[in-house]
């Protein structure tokens, strides 16, 4: 298995391909299936797990002659399975796994280095310092010059026969760059492959839109013996084209590659998982927020359910100002201060590596130093906000652009769909909090930043802190997953696991694992003008409904669904890995 991320090891992980990446392996080992993983080592992640140097050798790339170090660890969890490292013999320090790069030439520095990477993959097959596998998984489009070396350069000739198996974790992220005429470039990378190219290959890997460029996702597609989505919703919505203005994102150029796959019955959509071995975690957060749970395996059929036993809580009343609102008998106030210490924790730790505090940053710690004050009793308010609301993703168009949207009300200017709901939240629980942890685009951030100035029911984290996104998930009532697409999604499984119930747009894996009106909310519509209008009046029904005997049926349903690494694995096994 070829991939960019590794959530079993320390600083391999950026978004949730490293989970796939870091869980899968186990479950498949159960299956009979050992899976040997090989990625860059970056010039610090094979120092992080003691691994042995096993091999050394040289290879030509970009016009010029690199070492290269070929090491490996054992699998952390997996017995039998090895983690092999590429380290360039030039790299040093802490490297980035990916980097921003100039806009003007966007992908251009990753592609050097993914590529580089496969070429050192290849070679390293064929002088037989790796085992040779029976079939090869690529990930993403990272990996896909892979498939290309192994089935038309000749001086790979001996892999052309390896079975490629080609998983698509986000179609719309698909590392185009030049066929030649640059540094970053086919012709740059492998001149000789280039020219050897007949003109029907060249035609598989070229981007259907910009003929006159390499597209790596593309290449990954047309090569590969089998294509995996990572949820069959997406599975689907690949195959239509995208019409952006009506809000649907769907193959991003590629759907009839995609359509011609699945014709050939060569096209499969797995649902992703999570791990679910701190069940009682899932049991801790229903208790504390007064989730009843019963024998009701489930209210349909097609949901996967832990049978396992009852939580058997004892609920009793107490009074808020959001009205009366059940609560299990064991107080929760001091997981509310572990929040609260963990933001300030995290927001401090990020300035630490700047001169200057960022405004956004200190708009942060003012919320959360009143918060403090509240907690303590000193402002003589609730000590835990009524109802919390979160949030925790990328800050990208994909996750956020609905949010962004601009809806009118009834009287004043235009605001954005996240203003809206932040008035509704405060009217209808004056003490209800929003809290988003995420960071990526500039921009985005910027807006959020002027959001939390003039909101003080808005805490917006810029930054990623595992254990804040922890306690968030635990801690809420309701979480936010509003993305335009969605291929699987990891975060709505994490919240659902702790026992949120979440709010989602009806699209891929959303739509694949929250169940409207029984294990959580779902909007859907036409067009961004829609898909807003709809997700406020779906945040309206969930502000009506929070504590309610529905609300808390729907809770306890939500924190017991399973979407385990064990049943995929079996679908892994008999669909992609299966080969005559």
């Amino acid at each position: 298995m070829l991939a960019a991320e590794n959530g079993a090891i320390a600083g391999a992980k950026v978004g949730g391909m490293a989970d796939v990446i870091g869980e899968l392996p186990k479950a498949l080992f159960e299956q009979g299936v050992c899976l040997d993983l090989i990625m860059p080592s970056y010039g610090f992640l094979a120092g992080t797990v003691n691994a042995t140097k096993i091999a050394e050798f040289e290879l030509v790339f970009g016009g010029r002659t690199r070492g290269v170090e070929l090491l490996c660890a054992p699998h952390p969890d997996v017995p039998q399975a090895v983690i092999y490292f590429i380290e360039l013999v030039e790299e040093s320090g802490d490297l980035q796994i990916y980097t921003q790069g100039d806009p003007s030439r966007p992908f251009a520095e990753d592609a050097n280095k993914f590529a580089l990477f496969c070429l050192c993959v290849a070679t390293a097959l064929k002088r037989q310092l790796l085992p040779m596998p029976e079939l090869v998984h690529l990930h993403d489009w990272h990996m896909a010059m892979f498939a290309v070396l192994s089935r038309f350069d000749r001086a790979f000739s001996a892999l052309k026969h390896l079975p490629c198996v080609y998983t698509i974790h986000n179609l719309a992220i698909q590392g185009t760059r030049p066929l030649r005429d640059e540094s970053s470039s086919l012709a740059a990378w492998f001149p000789e492959l280039l020219s050897q190219l007949p003109s029907e290959a060249l035609n598989h890997i070229i981007d259907p839109r910009y003929p006159h460029c390499i597209n790596p996702m593309r290449a990954g597609i047309n090569i590969s013996d089998r294509v995996h989505l990572v949820s069959p919703t997406y599975a689907l919505e690949v195959l239509q084209a995208s019409n952006h203005s009506a809000g649907f994102f769907g193959g991003e150029g590629l759907e009839w590659d995609l359509q011609r796959k699945q014709d050939a019955g060569n096209l499969f959509g797995i649902l992703n998982a999570c791990v679910y071995e701190d069940t009682p975690l899932v049991a801790n957060h229903a208790r504390e927020k007064g989730v009843v749970c019963n024998d009701e395996p489930s209210v349909r059929d097609n949901l996967r359910v832990n049978d396992a036993t009852p939580f058997g809580l004892v609920k009793s009343q107490h009074k808020t100002s959001g009205g009366t609102k059940l609560a299990a008998q064991k107080e929760y106030s001091s997981e509310w201060g572990q929040l609260l210490s963990d933001m300030e924790q995290a927001l401090i730790t990020w300035q630490g590596d700047t001169q200057w505090v960022s405004s956004c940053d200190q708009i942060a710690l003012t919320r959360i130093a009143k918060l403090w004050r509240r907690y303590s009793g000193l402002e003589g308010a609730s000590e835990t906000p009524s109802m919390l609301v979160t949030s925790v993703g990328r800050l990208t168009d994909q996750k956020v652009l609905i949010l962004r949207q601009k809806v009118q009300p009834e009287t004043g200017p235009s605001i954005s769909v996240l203003e809206s709901i932040l008035q509704m939240l405060a009217a209808h629980y004056p003490d209800g909090l929003f809290i988003l942890l995420g960071s990526g685009d500039k921009v985005i951030a910027d807006e959020f930043r002027a959001v939390a100035a003039r909101y003080s029911n808005f805490i917006f984290l810029n930054g990623y802190d595992e254990t804040v996104s922890r306690g968030l998930y635990q801690q809420g009532e309701l979480f936010l997953m509003p993305s335009s697409f969605e291929p699987c999604g990891i975060s709505q499984m994490l919240a659902m696991r702790a026992g949120q119930l979440c709010l989602v747009h009806g699209v891929g894996g959303l739509k694949d694992t929250v169940i409207d009106n029984e294990t959580g909310y779902q909007f859907v519509g036409h067009g961004l003008a829609e898909q807003a209008s709809n997700l406020l009046a779906r945040f309206g029904d969930a502000l009506k409904a929070f504590n309610s005997e529905q609300w808390l049926t729907m809770q306890s349903l939500a924190g017991r669904q399973r979407f385990d690494w064990q049943a995929s694995a079996v679908k892994y096994k008999q669909q992609l890995y299966q080969f005559e």
